[in-house]
């Protein structure tokens, strides 16, 4: 079989798609390739839309699914013509899709959890197997569905005698605590929101799609009472495993946060909204794996120099770096992830960690399109 794979992500931030071109021959694995576009305006403004309840919401879905599978493809393409690689050479794609509702446990005790895709569609444009729905299989044995990346990263990260935690900073931040210990017990859990509430606020109030560096948050003052307020938020206190979304941390969350305080300054908020991802992750960190040692941030977020500057002062006891320096650029994580995830289906191994999801046990994860 071929160890060479393809993933595919597309996180809630929503700033774009990021694939990779990955040997699975040697550990760590290697990326032969990597491309990345930007999701277009259209584009993300339907998505963004379909995270809360609107009209005509199944036609517009399918429709959005199409369009994310043609920009999909067009990546998949990239990669093979970059790479020399043929798409016969290549064992499957991973394509995680849109998160557009994360409900799990909720309503009727199953809940859901819907990614917006058409992997069909990908194998036909493709001509490679595509494994797809990575989530829904550990929804349905009670879990959490999220976050799936935590045994990637003990795969790629993990480092004998030394306790690691990887941070995830996409639209959604979440950690994995990679214990010293080979035999101990993996951690990884959803800690709040990523980039997704300081880009939706920077381009509401400047026009831009992200606070490039965070330059502008950096020229703000933290509002320390707002701050707290946002803090107050239940989901912080609630014990792991557990995950969140775009459901809860969105624009209408914001609103109401900033209700007391209606004529703060923008720059001010968006100084308040970096301090929050960081107070955020810094305290998951400090609660969780107390006995970390290093952090490595990976996800757009590592690319948001004040932000990084923000975690390393609240966590002062921690080197902070990216995972630049640990052998796999910020960008090309998640997509690995999700190349190995399909690596761990077709090959019929476990993709989820009881200890992460809360689900009854570790399962196989996805459905497999044939090219």
């Amino acid at each position: 079989m071929s160890e060479l794979y393809i993933g595919l992500m597309s996180g809630t931030s929503l700033d774009g798609v990021d694939a990779v071109l990955a040997d699975f021959s040697a550990s760590p694995p290697r990326v032969l390739a990597h491309a990345s576009a930007s999701m277009p305006v259209a584009l993300k403004d339907e998505l963004l839309a379909l995270n809360s309840p609107t009209t005509n919401e199944l036609h517009r879905a399918a429709i959005a699914g199409n369009a994310l599978v043609q920009l999909y493809a067009s990546q998949v393409h990239r990669l093979l013509e970059v790479s020399g690689v043929s798409r016969d050479q290549v064992q499957a794609i991973g394509a995680h899709g849109q998160t557009v509702r994360h409900q799990p446990g909720e309503f009727d005790g199953v809940g859901y959890t819907l990614q917006l895709n058409q992997p069909a569609l990908l194998a036909e444009l493709c001509g490679i197997d595509v494994v797809a729905d990575f989530r829904s299989r550990d929804v349905a044995a009670g879990g959490q569905g999220a976050p799936l990346v935590p045994p990637f990263h003990q795969a790629f990260f993990g480092r004998p005698n030394t306790s690691v935690a990887v941070l995830n900073i996409g639209g959604i931040s979440n950690v994995t605590l990679l214990p010293a210990a080979a035999q101990a017990t993996l951690i990884g859990f959803d800690c709040g929101p990523g980039n997704a509430l300081m880009d939706g606020w920077c381009k509401t109030h400047t026009g831009q799609e992200f606070d490039d560096l965070g330059r502008w948050a950096q020229g703000g003052t933290v509002h320390a009472e707002l701050l707290g307020h946002m803090l107050l938020e239940p989901f912080f206190a609630k014990s792991p495993p557990k995950s969140t979304g775009r459901d809860l941390f969105s624009a209408t969350w914001l609103n109401d946060q900033l209700a007391a305080w209606p004529h703060l300054a923008p720059q001010d908020v968006q100084a308040t909204l970096t301090e929050l991802t960081a107070v955020s992750c810094a305290q998951s960190i400090q609660t969780s794996m107390p006995q970390c040692e290093s952090l490595m941030v990976c996800g757009g977020g590592a690319l948001n120099h004040h932000l990084m500057a923000r975690l390393q002062a609240a966590l002062p006891r921690l080197r902070v770096t990216s995972s630049a320096q640990h052998g796999l650029p910020p960008l090309q994580v998640e997509a690995t992830a999700f190349a190995w995830l399909a690596r761990q289906t077709i090959l019929r191994k476990t993709g989820s960690v009881q200890s992460v999801t809360g689900a009854r046990g570790a399962r196989i994860l996805g459905g497999i399109y044939p090219a």
